[in-house]
């Protein structure tokens, strides 16, 4: 079916949205805060692309039960478990981060932002593992 090649969309989806996050971050290491925003809302962009295409993908396949080597399935699951509650934070907490950006209160959205950006790149990366563990083993 035309929806069984989203997964392999949404791997690439977080993969990008993980660059663009690294990306974000370096640029504003380096003081380059237009090319840090650029890089953020992009990532935000390519993120909110995932969770339609995400979302999209379940509504039609259903749910894709784990069929890897059981000698790995505990680590799936510890990895699934804290991927998708960590998931379920990332959009109020990107869109928060976001407005606090783009009202300029750049304090607060520092302080946000050091527990917003782990916490997304934690989970793009869980995401990447988890494609991983249903699509390729």
């Amino acid at each position: 079916m035309w929806y069984d090649r989203l997964p392999h969309l949404n791997a690439f989806l977080n993969l990008a949205s993980l660059f663009l996050l690294l990306s974000g971050w370096v640029a504003i290491r380096r003081k380059r805060e237009s090319m840090h925003a650029r890089f953020m809302v992009s990532a935000f962009i390519t993120s909110s692309l995932f969770l339609a295409s995400y979302l999209l993908y379940h509504f039609n396949a259903g749910r894709k039960p784990y069929a890897g080597p059981e000698g790995l399935r505990q680590v799936y699951l510890v990895i699934l478990l804290s991927h998708s509650v960590l998931a379920a934070i990332v959009p109020p907490l990107a869109i928060a981060t976001l407005v606090l950006a783009v009202r300029k209160r750049h304090a607060r959205h520092r302080r946000l932002a050091r527990w917003t950006l782990p916490i997304w790149l934690y989970v793009s990366i869980t995401g990447v593992m988890v494609y991983g563990f249903l699509y390729v083993l």
